[in-house]
């Protein structure tokens, strides 16, 4: 038995066995809310559209291309700490978790925000 709690309008939830069928039939798409998350670089307030744009902000950041992680992995590594970040080879896939982590490995650089 699974399935996922969405928040009505109108102060109740509700659980739905299918998450797909519950946004089509609220018209939603994203988180329940109805939002989606994004990763923002502070410096200039644009919104990471793409890996290309990322990569060309990390390098600037002394990250590097990890090639170790294999054919569905995106990987970045910087020489001055252990950290890897580590993300999926379809941008479609980049998920608020590895948001985050791009955020903490990089404070005061990206922000993450629902638009």
């Amino acid at each position: 038995m699974s399935g996922v709690w969405v928040f009505e309008e109108n102060g109740v939830y509700r659980r739905v066995e299918n998450r797909s069928a519950a946004e089509q039939q609220d018209g939603r798409q994203g988180n329940a809310s109805g939002r989606r998350t994004a990763l923002v670089y502070l410096a200039s307030g644009q919104v990471v559209s793409s890996y290309t744009s990322l990569e060309r902000i990390l390098t600037s950041l002394g990250w590097e291309r990890y090639y170790g992680g294999g054919p569905d992995l995106f990987q970045f590594h910087k020489q001055s700490s252990n950290d890897l970040i580590s993300l999926p080879r379809d941008f479609s896939r980049f998920s608020s978790v590895q948001m985050y982590d791009i955020v903490i490995k990089n404070p005061n650089v990206f922000h993450v925000r629902e638009i």
